[in-house]
């Protein structure tokens, strides 16, 4: 398998861990004369908009590095 392409999953799957565990417990949403709070898992037992977001972010970072990674062993080959 290309090394570029391994290294891009694996960074894919590492982030989207990181992200995982590191995912915010409580999402708040401020406006004007109204402040909410949601703890824990959305209405269905499912993740918050603000907890998937935090996890895709974490996964496309990792991502990123991970082929960053890539490239790097790639060249060196």
């Amino acid at each position: 398998m290309n090394v570029k392409i391994l290294c891009l999953v694996l960074g894919l799957l590492a982030g989207g861990i990181v992200g995982w565990l590191t995912r915010p417990q409580v999402a708040e949403i401020r406006l004007p004369g109204i402040d909410i709070k949601v703890q824990g898992e959305g209405p269905h037992g499912g993740l918050t908009s603000e907890q998937s977001r935090h996890i895709g972010l974490a996964a496309v970072v990792g991502a990123i590095i991970g082929l960053g990674v890539g490239f790097v062993a790639d060249r060196r080959r």
